[in-house]
């Protein structure tokens, strides 16, 4: 199933509706969808340099707003409707053990973390966000900072380097990412552990 998803977001870059359906898929997979937006943004900024910034933004509003609807999800109908989403997914338990495991101030970390680099998956933060009853405006900054941060600095390596990076973004971008994520997490630990 997810190898037919991913090769059916691919087949929408060559569209002519190609940035309204980076829009959706963005939206989207902020709160309920498995592929990441990455997959479309990518060949779209490839094929379309001098578009690269406008499908940053794009990607970036619609991410934004489509991590609100997870917040919303997890806020005000986290039984009737979240719940049922991470069960599909096979991530209502693991849920529940982050939910149980994690404060508010994690959860802004995680927000941050799952943002730049899907460490852990954004539509699992951003209902937690709202279940866990973060500050909306937080929420949205932190939100704006992450996924912002995540598809410009895409489109500037795209940009500055064009299809030689492809094979490095497709391949390393995540792990650097990850990595990065982890370096946070691990200094935010240090600094908990020394302060408290």
């Amino acid at each position: 199933m997810l190898r037919r998803l991913y090769d059916w977001t691919m087949s929408l870059a060559s569209r002519k509706s190609a940035e309204l359906w980076l829009g959706i898929i963005s939206f989207v997979e902020s709160s309920i969808f498995l592929v990441p937006a990455d997959v479309l943004f990518l060949p779209m900024a490839l094929a379309r340099p001098d578009k690269v910034w406008r499908y940053a933004l794009v990607a970036t509003v619609t991410s934004v707003l489509g991590g609100i609807a997870g917040w919303v999800l997890g806020y005000y109908a986290y039984e009737s409707i979240a719940r049922p989403i991470l069960e599909f997914y096979g991530k209502a338990e693991a849920f529940d053990q982050l939910r149980l495991s994690v404060d508010y101030e994690t959860v802004i970390l995680l927000l941050v973390t799952s943002g730049l680099a899907h460490l852990p998956p954004i539509k699992v933060v951003t209902i937690l966000s709202g279940v866990a009853h973060v500050n909306i405006w937080l929420f949205i900054v932190s939100a704006i900072l992450a996924r912002g941060g995540r598809f410009f600095l895409l489109a500037w390596l795209l940009r500055r380097y064009g299809e030689p990076i492809r094979h490095f973004i497709e391949k390393r971008l995540g792990q650097i990412a990850a990595a990065g994520a982890i370096l946070l997490i691990v200094v935010y630990i240090a600094y908990r552990l020394l302060t408290h």
